[in-house]
C-alpha cells in the first residue's frame, strides 16, 4: 500500500501529538510544522500528498498561506482546520479551492475520514465500483434470458449506460471490457427483439408498442403548448443517450429536469427518415404520399431535410394548432451566434423548435478527418468531445438564456450512432445509397441472414421506387462494405461512429422534459 505524505501546519502542534501518531500508524508520514511561513516554505521544497492548515495561526494565518501555496501548486490538496464557523471564513476558503473543511475539535476518526476522501478517494471508488457492478453484471445477464419488452430493454440499455459512466469515471478499463462484451451481448439480443417486432409495431394498432419517431411531436411536445409559457423544442441531432448524461449537470445548473425518458427512433435510424417522421408526424411512405411536394426520395440528389419546417407547419395544422410558431435550423457556428444573439425575440412564440446539427457533423468529421479519429478512437472519448464542445458551444449560451425566462423546454435528438466493427459484405447495383448501416435498391445480394431485411418495405412504411425495391439494415456492430472495395472500406469506416441500423445506441435516445429554475 502507498504510503502517503502530509504536512500539518498548527500553531499548537504539540497538542496534536496523539493525533500524528494515530494516523503514522496507520502508514501516513507526517511532517509537523508550527506557523504558515514554515508551511509555505516546506511545502515549496519537498513533495507532499495532502497539507492540513490551521485557519487562525499568528504571523502569516492559515488563509495566507493557503494561497501562496495553491499559487506555487494548485494541485496540492489542502485541508483548513478551523475553530471559527463564521460564514465568511468558510467562504474565503472554499474560494481558496480547499478540498474539505474541519471545524474544531476534531478526532482522530474525522482527520482519517478526509485524508482517504482526498487521498484514496479513487482507489476506493474502483474498489466499490468494481463490487456493485459484479452483483449488476449476473441480473443483467439473467435479464437477456427473459423475453422482454421495449419498456424493459429501455431500462435495461439506461443500466448499461450508467454503469459505462461509472467505470469510466472511475477508469477502470479491465472492468470496462466486461461491461464492453455485456454490451455486445445485450446489443445482439437487442437487434433478435427487433427483428421479432418491428413490423407489428407498425402494423398492429393494437400491438405493445414502444413510442416511435412519427408520434413523438404529438405525444409530448404538442401537449405542452398553452399560454401559459413558451415551449421550446430542442433536437440535438445524433445524441445517444449516454451523450445527454455527459451533458445533463451542465443543463441541471439552469433547469430542473422533470421527466428523462426515452422513445425508439424508426427505420432507417438517419435523419432524412426519423427527423422527417418527427416533424411530419408521418412514417417515411405516409409522407411520401401526402406530401410529394416534400419528400425527397433516395433516387433525388435534393437534400432530404430541406422541408422540415413546412413538415412541421402541416403537421400544426393537421392538429388544429393555430399558433405562433419558428423552426430554426442550426448547421454552423455563426447561425449558432447569431441564433445566441435573438433569443430573445422567441419568447412571444408558443412553439420555438431548434435543430442543432452539430453531433451529427462530429460523427461524420470523425470518419472523415484524421485529426477527429484521433480524439475520439472509443466512446468515452467520443462523450468527453461532445461535453467539451457543448461547454464552449452557442447551444449552451442558447439554453442559458433561454432559462432566464418562464418555459417548457423538451431536448430530444432523432436517432444515436454505434461505432462499427465488424464489415458484412454485400453486393448492389449503383443506384444503391451509400449509407453503411442500411442499403436500399435492387438487386441487393449477401449471404446469411445476419440482417433485418424489408423485402416488402410496404410493411416497414418505407417508399419505393419500383417494385423490386427493398431495405436491409445492419445489425449490432455490423458495416456494409462491397466486395470489390472491401480492404478499402474496412481500413476507412472500422471504429467509427455510424447511424442507420439497428442497435440499442442507434434506437433507444432521449427526450428530457424540463423547466426553468431561475425565471
Amino acid at each position: 500500500m502507498q504510503r502517503y505524505n502530509i504536512l500539518w501546519a498548527d500553531d499548537e502542534i504539540d497538542l496534536l501529538k496523539p493525533h500524528i501518531l494515530f494516523l503514522q500508524q496507520r502508514g501516513y508520514d507526517i511532517t509537523p510544522v508550527n506557523n504558515g511561513s514554515d508551511a509555505v516554505e516546506m511545502a515549496e521544497s519537498r513533495p507532499f500528498d495532502l497539507v492540513f492548515l490551521d485557519e487562525h495561526m499568528p504571523g502569516m494565518s492559515g488563509l495566507e498561506a493557503l494561497t501562496q501555496i495553491k499559487s506555487n501548486k494548485p494541485t496540492l490538496p489542502i485541508v483548513m482546520i478551523t475553530k471559527n464557523e463564521e460564514e465568511r471564513i468558510m467562504e474565503d476558503a472554499i474560494g481558496g479551492k480547499i478540498d474539505d473543511y474541519l471545524i474544531k475539535p476534531i478526532n482522530p476518526s474525522q482527520i482519517l475520514l478526509s485524508i482517504k476522501k482526498i487521498l484514496d478517494n479513487k482507489r476506493l471508488v474502483i474498489e466499490k465500483t468494481n463490487s456493485n457492478y459484479q452483483q449488476e453484471f449476473r441480473k443483467i445477464s439473467m435479464a437477456f434470458l427473459d423475453d422482454m419488452n421495449h419498456e424493459q430493454w429501455a431500462d435495461l440499455y439506461k443500466k448499461l449506460v450508467f454503469w459505462d459512466l461509472q467505470l469510466d469515471e472511475a477508469d477502470n478499463r479491465d472492468m470496462a471490457e466486461v461491461l464492453d462484451s455485456q454490451k455486445v451481448e445485450a446489443n445482439l439480443n437487442f437487434c433478435r427483439f427487433v427483428k421479432r417486432n418491428y413490423e407489428t409495431w407498425l402494423n398492429n394498432a393494437n400491438a405493445e408498442k414502444p413510442l416511435l419517431s412519427h408520434q413523438l411531436m404529438k405525444k409530448k411536445v404538442l401537449p405542452e403548448i398553452s399560454a401559459a409559457a413558451p415551449v421550446f423544442l430542442v433536437l440535438i441531432d445524433n445524441l445517444r443517450f449516454d451523450q445527454w448524461k455527459v451533458i445533463e449537470p451542465m443543463i441541471a445548473e439552469f433547469f430542473t429536469v422533470e421527466k428523462e425518458e426515452t422513445y425508439y427512433s424508426i427505420l432507417p435510424t438517419t435523419t432524412a427518415y426519423a427527423r422527417n417522421a418527427i416533424f411530419a408526424g408521418m412514417l417515411p411512405s405516409e409522407m411520401a404520399k401526402t406530401h410529394p411536394d416534400l419528400w425527397v426520395g433516395e433516387d433525388e440528389d435534393e437534400s432530404k431535410n430541406n422541408f422540415e419546417d413546412e413538415f412541421l407547419a402541416r403537421q400544426l395544422k393537421r392538429n388544429n394548432l393555430n399558433i405562433k410558431f419558428t423552426y430554426n435550423k442550426i448547421k454552423k457556428l455563426e447561425e449558432g451566434r447569431d441564433l445566441a444573439d435573438s433569443v430573445n425575440n422567441l419568447f412571444g412564440n408558443a412553439l420555438n423548435v431548434i435543430v442543432y446539427n452539430f453531433v451529427d457533423m462530429l460523427s461524420h468529421a470523425r470518419t472523415d478527418m484524421a485529426m477527429i479519429r484521433e480524439l475520439a478512437p472509443d466512446e468515452s472519448a467520443y462523450r468527453s468531445i461532445t461535453k467539451s464542445w457543448f461547454a464552449h458551444s452557442p447551444l449552451y449560451d442558447i439554453l442559458k438564456k433561454i432559462a432566464e425566462k418562464k418555459v417548457k423546454l423538451i431536448i430530444t435528438t432523432d436517432h444515436g450512432t454505434i461505432r462499427v466493427k465488424r464489415p458484412f459484405k454485400i453486393i448492389g447495383d449503383k443506384s444503391v445509397n451509400t449509407n453503411l448501416r442500411y442499403k436500399q435498391g435492387r438487386n441487393l445480394n449477401y449471404e446469411g441472414d445476419k440482417v433485418l431485411e424489408a423485402s416488402k418495405p410496404e410493411r416497414f412504411f418505407l417508399p419505393k421506387n419500383n417494385v423490386s425495391t427493398s431495405y436491409v439494415f445492419a445489425l449490432e456492430d455490423q458495416f456494409f462494405a462491397y466486395p470489390n472495395n472491401y480492404n478499402y472500406y474496412v481500413n476507412f469506416y472500422k471504429d467509427t461512429f455510424q447511424h442507420g441500423g439497428v442497435s440499442l445506441e442507434e434506437m433507444i435516445i432521449p427526450i428530457i422534459s424540463l423547466s426553468s429554475k431561475n425565471a
